[in-house]
């Protein structure tokens, strides 16, 4: 398991970038906002860590589609399948590569785009967590549409229709717990802890679904 890890990080970072493609759009998606709001800082403050979600959410459906696919092409797809190891762990550990690959370095470049947004320390800290908390269940549940697609050869677009719904709720907690930290009456614990179980509740439903549907796909 370590070297299929240690396998699909360096095969994500090497085919066409793929974590400086994600952090390139996630830059540019916050940087264009100005130019569409104009230029009033505190309107970019406050609407600013949904920016930032917003952002992370759309790059991070950035490659869904070929988290299966290479196996499928070049054959190992049905080497994982015959493997003695369940497909649930093998499945699982190709998540967790493809979210250090795709989704740590969004979490590493927040603060920075935080800034851009004329956030105040607050904000940025509580945006960093809970996207270090929240992208991996993105990643999980892109497994299930990645594998449902795997069969088709431009599945991309049908990835992304079937992930964005399921992702809704990661978003808006994500942002909840944001503005709860910035908010001193609202409470922060509630809303992040509702995104960890969420994270939690798709790590484990994720790859159970992901490795049914690479199953009925082989067949």
């Amino acid at each position: 398991m370590i070297a299929l890890l240690l396998r699909d990080v360096k095969l994500s970072v090497r085919a066409g970038g793929g974590a400086l493609v994600g952090v390139l759009f996630f830059m540019t998606v916050v940087a264009v906002i100005p130019f569409g709001v104009g230029p009033d800082l505190n309107l970019l403050s406050r609407i600013g860590p949904a920016i930032l979600w917003i952002g992370a959410l759309l790059a991070s459906l950035l490659g869904l589609d070929r988290l299966f696919q290479a196996e499928r092409e070049d054959g190992s797809l049905d080497l994982l399948l015959m493997q003695e190891t369940p497909l649930v762990l093998t499945v699982f550990v190709k998540c967790i590569a493809h979210w250090i690959a795709t989704g740590l370095p969004l979490v590493v470049a927040a603060p920075l785009l935080g800034l851009f947004m004329n956030m105040d320390e607050t904000a940025i800290g509580a945006t960093t967590l809970t996207l270090l908390a929240g992208t991996p269940a993105i990643t999980f549940i892109g497994a299930v549409g990645a594998a449902v697609a795997v069969a088709l050869p431009r599945g991309g677009l049908l990835v992304s229709i079937l992930v964005l719904p399921l992702a809704i709720p990661v978003l808006i907690f994500g942002v909840s717990a944001v503005y709860a930290a910035i908010q001193d009456p609202a409470p922060f614990l509630p809303p992040f802890l509702i995104l960890v179980a969420l994270n939690l509740a798709f790590a484990v439903i994720g790859p159970v679904a992901a490795a049914a549907a690479l199953r009925l796909s082989s067949d």
